[in-house]
């Protein structure tokens, strides 16, 4: 379970993070806001991407300070532009190199690159280059590379931003069948169908948490009063 007590992160002076404290229990949780809110300064902090300057993020108890390099086993992150992600030249490749130091063997990492390849529809594609991919299928190799290590946790920092609607919706149909705990950042709002708490993020802060249709009705009236230059949320609103 990923929690953060009291976080405060700066770039360059420029506070992304203002003492956010939060608990992540649930199986599948929605994180939305407007670019620059923090959302996903947030999502990187629960892997140790980021480290904050004040405050600890931690998961199962473990502080990301202290122990990065196990939580990054728990957690997997995948981004929004998948090829930041493709390190190697095929398919197979790409997938295997997760597990690399794992102490599986030869044959152990070929059967489960094989069985994730499969899983995710890229079987057919395991020898192709990488960068010949279609969108969705970069999407979805950037999806199977950190699944094949069995993460606990996914953390998706808007994955189907770079995707047409068809594979939008395969992205989406893929996250909700997966066992791990999902924790999901996305302008797709309708992506939030059916998940069991989201998060709405303002300048730094968490200012709405609660069920998907009361977050996605704050979050758009937000937008609509900040597009007419009206007042904006100062505390979190308490929708759970």
């Amino acid at each position: 379970m990923p929690q953060l007590e009291n976080v405060t992160h700066a770039y360059d002076g420029r506070v992304v993070l203002r003492d956010v404290s939060v608990r992540l229990t649930e199986r599948r949780i929605g994180l939305i806001g407007a670019n620059g809110s923090g959302k996903s300064t947030l999502a990187r902090t629960l892997n140790g991407l980021v480290v904050p300057d004040s405050g600890r993020v931690l998961v199962d108890g473990r502080d990301t300070r202290k122990h990065a390099r196990e939580i990054r086993r728990r957690v997997g992150f995948v981004f929004s532009d998948a090829t930041t992600q493709i390190l190697m030249p095929t398919v197979a490749e790409d997938v295997a190199i997760g597990l690399r130091g794992s102490g599986l063997s030869a044959a152990e990492i070929d059967a489960r690159v094989g069985a994730v390849l499969r899983r995710h529809g890229l079987a057919d594609h395991r020898d192709h280059p990488a960068h010949l991919l279609s969108g969705g299928q970069k999407q979805m190799l950037a999806l199977a590379s950190v699944l094949v290590t069995e993460p606990e946790i996914l953390v998706c920092d808007e994955p189907t931003t770079l995707l047409d609607l068809h594979n939008v919706k395969v992205i989406e149909q893929t996250l909700r069948g997966l066992p791990q705990q999902v924790i999901l950042l996305t302008h797709h709002l309708d992506s939030l169908t059916g998940f069991d708490r989201v998060l709405v993020m303002d300048d730094g802060r968490i200012v709405f948490d609660g069920a998907p249709g009361a977050a996605v009705d704050f979050y758009t009236g937000l937008m609509a009063r900040r597009a007419d230059g009206r007042g904006e949320p100062t505390a979190l609103e308490p929708g759970r």
